[in-house]
């Protein structure tokens, strides 16, 4: 099953820089993870915006909420599901 995923990243300007540097990180070896994985196959920045658009490949609406609620950032991001089926004009359908 294949998600269109927005996800804009609100981070409190106060946080302490250190707890910054390490949640950064691991948010960073997470989604790795899941993308050497395939379970995160795309990922593009907002140009201008802390947001990304993110491509999931998973097996259930149940393992995306996982996946997306395993995120180190998640207390700290605003996330947008989008649920896509193939085109009927795809030339790859």
């Amino acid at each position: 099953m294949l998600f269109q995923v927005r996800m804009d990243v609100h981070l409190p300007p106060d946080l302490d820089p250190e707890a910054r540097t390490e949640i950064l990180a691991r948010e960073k070896a997470y989604s790795q993870e899941l993308q050497r994985a395939g379970k995160w196959p795309h990922i593009w920045r907002i140009v201008g915006e802390y947001a990304n658009i993110s491509i999931f490949d998973v097996d259930s609406n149940d393992e995306l909420h996982a996946l997306l609620s395993g995120l180190p950032l998640f207390p700290y991001m605003d996330i947008h599901v989008t649920p896509l089926a193939t085109h009927p004009s795809d030339v790859k359908a």
